[in-house]
């Protein structure tokens, strides 16, 4: 097993991390750079964004054909890790949360006609994107194909949709929206994906849900849809193929997720460790009281974890698996590492920790909703259960080339 990464991955990262050290970081005290939403101004992520292009960092997850950066998925592990270190870094690069997975799966599954006219407009960052698939109760959350409300109605070469759609991450400012609605009642190929954009009328933005925040640009919204008209050419893979073009964008994209809680992770760990090895408490330096060192060693350890399960994930994502099990594992584990790191950081820095003169403190108000994006960490302890319950020993079992 080789764990080194091949060169021209590792020259991503350092270039990555010296452009985030550089470029990024310094604006994040100042709370002038930021709206009320705690996301970075528009005018000052326009300049960084076109930093990045012009440096060769930009939408690394995409092909180069289409103008990205042609990384496999070990190499976006090791790339989004370093952007992870800003809560606002991923969007600088074009490699954020929701458009990445939105990218991702439209170069996957797309016609040709659909990537010329929805895909590449966003990976040259010309516009936004938002998928929009869960509900209201009693509507769809963790159990899409059993619990979907919002239908698509044929028309002729059309289809209608009604319904609604809450906490559809980025569709405030989004333009091209990733769509699943039920076609019918069959508990596997009841749901079909579609494309539409914001101008098309039949639905509307109800609100922005407010949240501890921070947001990403354009927040969490609730949508409303009373007969949205869109073309059948405008519809993703088969009618009855929703669920599958869902479980498509969230194996990659949920793991993009455990990419960038690590670089928090570690990014938390620094701003400790920066201040235990200065401030004095006892007639020595906080670094070196024992009980301070069990705190930093554990967080360290948990966070390798995290790194070997995400990047073995990364890995069978390349050799074509599905890897939806070490996914969950990752996400799981992931989750709750960032949630315990951020809050060992805030406690070794105290009241400073808390207060606003770091990001730690938004950081762990950002941390607490990593065990509820793209399923809840109960629901991937049950896949896991499953999977452990159909596969007993073999559960654990290694590939064999």
């Amino acid at each position: 097993m080789d764990f080194n990464l091949p060169k021209n991955i590792e020259n991503y990262r350092k270039q990555i991390r010296q452009f985030v050290d550089e470029h990024v970081l310094p604006l994040e005290n100042d709370p002038k750079n930021f709206d009320e939403h705690e996301s970075m101004l528009l005018p000052i992520l326009d300049e960084l964004r076109k930093l990045a292009k012009a440096k060769g960092l930009w939408a690394l997850q995409v092909s180069k054909e289409r103008g990205g950066g042609g990384l496999p998925v070990i190499g976006m592990a090791a790339c989004y890790e370093e952007m992870g270190r800003s809560l606002y870094a991923p969007t600088v690069f074009n490699s954020h949360a929701p458009d990445d997975g939105n990218m991702m799966l439209l170069e996957k599954i797309g016609t040709l006609s659909q990537k010329d006219t929805w895909l590449q407009p966003m990976v040259d960052g010309k516009c936004w994107s938002a998928f929009a698939m869960t509900e209201p109760a009693p509507g769809s959350g963790s159990d899409p194909g059993g619990m979907m409300q919002t239908r698509a109605e044929k028309s002729g070469n059309q289809w209608k949709i009604y319904g609604r759609k809450w906490f559809i991450s980025g569709a405030g400012i989004a333009e091209h929206f990733i769509l699943v609605a039920r076609t019918s009642d069959d508990p596997r190929k009841g749901l079909t994906a579609f494309l539409f954009h914001r101008d098309q009328p039949g639905w509307q933005l109800e609100r922005r849900v407010p949240t501890m925040g921070p947001e990403e640009h354009g927040g969490h919204c609730e949508l409303s849809f009373d007969g949205l008209t869109i073309d059948d050419e405008n519809r993703l893979m088969e009618v009855g193929d929703g669920l599958k073009v869902t479980q498509i964008r969230l194996g990659t994209a949920r793991l993009t997720h455990c990419m960038r809680w690590l670089g928090l992770s570690k990014r938390s760990l620094e701003i400790a460790q920066d201040y235990i090895s200065e401030r004095q408490a006892f007639d020595k330096k906080l670094s070196e009281h024992e009980g301070v060192q069990w705190m930093l060693g554990e967080a360290a350890l948990e966070i390798h974890v995290g790194r070997l399960l995400t990047m073995h994930a990364a890995w069978k994502l390349d050799q074509g698996d599905y890897s939806r099990k070490e996914v969950s594992m990752a996400k799981v584990v992931v989750a709750d590492t960032l949630h315990k790191v951020v809050d060992i950081a805030i406690q070794l820095n105290g009241a400073r920790g808390y207060s606003k003169d770091t990001v730690l403190e938004r950081i762990y108000r950002y941390a607490r909703c990593a065990r509820l994006v793209d399923g809840a960490s109960e629901v991937h302890k049950m896949v896991l259960a499953r999977n452990l319950a159909k596969e007993n020993s073999q559960f654990w079992q290694w590939g064999v080339k």
